[in-house]
């Protein structure tokens, strides 16, 4: 489905969007469903997890990247 087959959705403002884009990913979550986990995503997942074992302490915790990234804006 394309947003082109939905001419009411083309019509609405950016914020009115967004608040559909919210609904449709309140309704996907409540359904209770699980959300299949592609292969690359588990292995990324187990390489970064492997990293991290390997070497614990490289990195920074997630309070400073977030003040990291804060402080850009």
């Amino acid at each position: 489905m394309k947003i082109a087959d939905l001419p009411q959705v083309q019509k609405l403002s950016l914020g009115e969007k967004l608040s559909l884009v919210e609904e449709l990913w309140d309704e996907i979550t409540e359904a209770g469903e699980a959300i299949p986990l592609p292969e690359w995503h588990k292995q990324a997942l187990e390489e970064s997890l492997t990293a991290y074992r390997e070497n614990p302490r490289e990195g920074s915790p997630w309070e400073a990247v977030r003040a990291k990234i804060l402080s850009r804006t």
